[in-house]
């Protein structure tokens, strides 16, 4: 080492940086099933560029997503097929309920609509508004990543966010 130059390390503890690495690396998967795809749409646009998150370019295949966007009204008939997508996702995996309709139900309160989609999966991040505007989406956006460098994945095995302490016994039986 040369004269007058001091040595510098960067210390932190390895699942900080992992976390940090998760939460610019989301690889995200688009369930879009109304109006609400608009704006989801315009927020990846050059005007609010989304992509400066982490959060660009979108996976159509839930094995290759860990985030899952569920994007306007989910009826009972496609709620399996949101399980489905959900149960087939990689984990660590994270969920953001996007709007009214995927929140609560929004202004369809009938038969047919599933009362906000915390009723077929866990839900991480809700995201108000009919439709929500962009820049919600992005206050949402960093608060999920927030979550994710906080918590990182939750639960007792490091994996699964959801896992209960009976599911992980049996799964080791």
């Amino acid at each position: 080492m040369s004269k007058g130059m001091t040595p510098s390390f960067v210390t932190t503890k390895v699942d900080a940086a992992i976390n940090w690495a998760r939460k610019f690396s989301l690889f995200q998967y688009p369930f879009v099933t109304a109006c609400c795809g608009m704006e989801f749409m315009a927020v990846y646009g050059a005007h609010y560029d989304g992509a400066r998150f982490g959060a660009e370019i979108p996976r159509f295949s839930p094995r290759q997503a860990d985030l899952l966007f569920v994007v306007g009204t989910v009826n009972h008939k496609i709620a399996p097929v949101l399980k489905t997508v959900y149960d087939q996702m990689a984990e660590p995996k994270w969920v953001v309920a996007f709007g009214a309709c995927a929140a609560s139900g929004g202004f369809y309160q009938n038969y047919a609509v599933v009362q906000g989609i915390d009723r077929v999966i866990p839900v991480d991040v809700y995201i108000a508004g009919c439709p929500p505007r962009p820049e919600a989406v992005l206050d949402g956006l960093m608060e999920l990543q927030n979550l994710i460098q906080t918590n990182g994945p939750r639960g007792l095995s490091g994996l699964n966010p959801r896992q209960t302490k009976d599911e992980l016994l049996l799964s080791r039986e």
